[in-house]
């Protein structure tokens, strides 16, 4: 089968493609490597998942008439859509760039994908799409009116688009809420990195909210196995879904939504802990408020997703960071 995965050069992007070819898919993968942050780190993703299998492009989203190019001469059977403006805190200070990768861009897979037929794409929300949400755990039945960065509102838009173009369109859509990815590779403006990097080089690592916050740190591994397999779950219409009776995850449209997450919240401090225990090095600590777009707990209900694949998270936290911290030190030669 041949796929198109976009974001190839990130972090979740880089690990779908290893699967894939391990499974025996062509792929053609796509990204603008901007310099959000270390592109050398990006390289060496793409340096990793050299395959006879795969093929990279180099090309934005934003780019209109290169993407549609893209489609017409590749014809994709499915579409991994990973690629996006990342990060809750630069949202604030770059909107911009979130409108131009995170709207236009996933409108141009959109168009791509309408226009060739595509017969199954898979696309990246957020947990942070729940905002304001208090009931814990958060479900895909839960409303998510109230996003508290325009990070998350990007995301929340990304799903009415696509039911949009699944409604109009017949265009069968699976939007991905991630929670909280960690584990070798992993992006360096996420917190696991940061914690690991300056703990090891003596720095003071900051804490947000006084360290009473809650996050649903979910593997790597766990994570591409759940998305491998919902590409094979393809949603269908449902004539008698109705919006005053059915789930805001599902449609009379081929459209669905999931959470993919562990299912089991960790503390930050007992992650922080778990980093220093493997280290072997106590952090310097900066405990402070809570800072702007930020939220106190992050917690997937995975039910749904477990149904529809028999996808269950296998690597804890302990055994995870173990392999954060083992990768760290050896592509960094510390």
């Amino acid at each position: 089968m041949k796929y198109l995965v976009t974001g190839v050069a990130g972090f979740i992007g880089s690990c779908v493609v290893e699967r894939l070819c391990e499974l025996g898919h062509q792929v053609v993968g796509i990204d603008n490597i901007n310099d959000y942050y270390d592109v050398s780190l990006k390289e060496a993703r793409l340096k990793r998942v050299e395959h006879d299998c795969f093929q990279f492009i180099k090309i934005d989203l934003a780019d209109r008439e290169a993407i549609a190019a893209l489609f017409v001469e590749h014809q994709f059977d499915r579409v991994v859509h990973l690629a996006a403006q990342a990060g809750v805190r630069y949202s604030i200070e770059n909107p911009m760039a979130y409108a131009d990768s995170n709207l236009i861009g996933h409108l141009n897979i959109l168009e791509g994908s309408r226009n060739t037929k595509v017969k199954h794409l898979v696309y990246a929300s957020s947990s942070s799409v729940y905002g304001l949400n208090g009931k814990v755990p958060f479900a895909t039945s839960d409303t998510v009116d109230h996003p508290v960065s325009l990070y998350a509102a990007t995301k929340k838009s990304n799903e009415l688009m696509a039911h949009s173009y699944s409604h109009l369109y017949n265009i069968p859509t699976t939007g991905l809420r991630f929670f909280t990815v960690y584990g070798p590779w992993g992006r360096p403006d996420m917190a696991p990195y940061i914690f690991t990097k300056k703990i090891l080089a003596g720095e003071t690592i900051d804490i947000n909210n006084n360290g009473n916050m809650w996050r649903d740190f979910t593997y790597i591994d766990d994570i591409v196995e759940g998305v491998i397999r919902i590409a094979d779950v393809i949603p269908s219409r449902d004539e008698h879904w109705t919006v005053d009776e059915g789930t805001p995850a599902s449609s009379s449209a081929p459209y669905s939504v999931y959470n993919i997450g562990h299912g089991s919240p960790i503390n930050l401090m007992k992650f922080i802990e778990a980093i220093e225990s493997e280290l072997g090095i106590e952090a310097k600590k900066n405990f402070r408020g809570m800072q702007a777009g930020d939220v106190y707990q992050t917690y997937a209900d995975t039910q749904d997703l477990f149904a529809a694949t028999g996808y269950k998270p296998q690597v804890g936290v302990k055994e995870g960071v173990a392999k954060l911290v083992s990768w760290y030190k050896e592509f960094y030669n510390k």
